[in-house]
């Protein structure tokens, strides 16, 4: 009698940030969909990285030059905008999320923005379109208009 043995599996678990989404998030997120009260909202981590929170709003006629002036060079965000346009001449708008990582930002930044993304998304309920962004070309306003209007 021959005994077979079985091959230990051990399961893989998805790594969890631990990262915390400040009320305020949610909050300015609801505004900006339903009151329009804001253009755009950026997020980022607070300097520990273990919350999320608001950074920076812009007002409701603010231009999206305006907007990409505002990501910083070296540090990830988060962001939410509000984008108006024109589809089979029709005007409408979608909350285009954008996950912005430069090249040039820490990898540690990086890793804990990329595992904290999804859930950030779970809470801003009304997302139309998103954008993973490492430079401001691939931010660039053509980009979005595509997105927008492939969705």
């Amino acid at each position: 009698r021959q005994r077979v043995q079985k091959a230990e599996t051990f399961p893989f678990r998805t790594m969890q940030a631990g990262v915390a989404i400040d009320d305020a998030c949610v909050n300015s997120f609801n505004n900006l969909k339903l009151k329009k009260d804001a253009r755009y909202i950026i997020f980022k981590m607070d300097d520990d990285l273990t919350k999320v929170v608001v950074d920076s709003t812009g007002a409701p006629a603010t231009p999206y030059a305006d907007f990409l002036a505002q990501l910083p060079a070296n540090e990830c965000r988060y962001a939410a905008y509000d984008y108006a346009y024109q589809h089979q001449g029709c005007e409408r708008n979608k909350i285009v999320f954008i996950a912005w990582a430069p090249d040039s930002s820490k990898i540690k930044q990086k890793m804990v923005y990329a595992t904290t993304k999804e859930e950030l998304k779970k809470r801003l309920v009304g997302i139309g379109a998103e954008l993973q962004c490492t430079d401001k070309s691939e931010a660039a306003e053509a980009a979005i208009l595509a997105k927008c209007q492939a969705v």
